[in-house]
């Protein structure tokens, strides 16, 4: 109950109304504060509740966390959608690498593709230079055996003209010596003269000379 000290509900009433905060950004924006003020200025002026200072630090405790609480929402608002935008730029720089990461992979895959197809034509040119070499090697050893064999050759032939021509040494050598053997016999050189004769006087009956 009120004591005759305290002023009228009305007049308790009205103090605590004036005390509310007027800023239309913390109350008018807030029907449950308007509601709630209200609610309190009829119980004080009814006397249904007797104001003390338990209740206006109450109130003041209430309006200081709504105006804490409406100060720290756009600052929060703008802490989390910030931390949302850093995650999703996490996740969309990753999920860019992870694409580029594939695309580099497939254009490898492509490239080694392109690498299979060069092997292979290397492979083939690399098989086909050592057949035109192992052609070349047999060739060469042809040409290196024909070549011994034309020396081999022309050695006899060089054998056989040697050994001709000192046979022919030998019997022209062995002739002159007959022959020489020959007229140094007198047998001969009365047949070789009396010849000689012989053959003057015929010349000389045909009137040659």
């Amino acid at each position: 109950m009120a004591s005759s000290s305290n002023p009228p509900p009305s007049q308790r009433a009205e103090e605590i109304i004036n005390k509310l905060p007027s800023s239309p950004g913390l109350i008018t924006k807030t029907g449950s504060a308007i509601l709630g003020a209200g609610l309190v200025a009829t119980a004080i002026s009814q006397e249904l509740y007797v104001m003390n200072e338990e209740t206006v630090i109450a109130v003041g405790f209430i309006v200081l966390a709504s105006f804490i609480a409406k100060s720290m929402r756009e600052p929060y608002k703008d802490w989390a959608e910030g931390h949302i935008n850093r995650v999703k730029n996490i996740l969309n720089s990753a999920r860019a690498e992870h694409t580029q990461a594939v695309k580099d992979r497939i254009a490898g895959v492509e490239q080694m593709k392109d690498v299979v197809a060069i092997t292979e034509g290397l492979f083939a040119l690399s098989k086909e230079t050592a057949q035109l070499e192992s052609e070349a090697f047999v060739q060469r050893q042809k040409v290196a055996l024909a070549s011994e064999v034309k020396a081999v050759l022309d050695s006899w032939v060089r054998y056989e003209q040697q050994q001709k021509e000192s046979e022919q040494a030998d019997l022209a050598k062995t002739v002159i010596e007959n022959v020489l053997k020959s007229i140094r016999d007198e047998k001969t050189q009365r047949d070789i003269l009396a010849g000689a004769v012989a053959e003057v006087e015929q010349l000389v009956k045909s009137k040659a000379i």
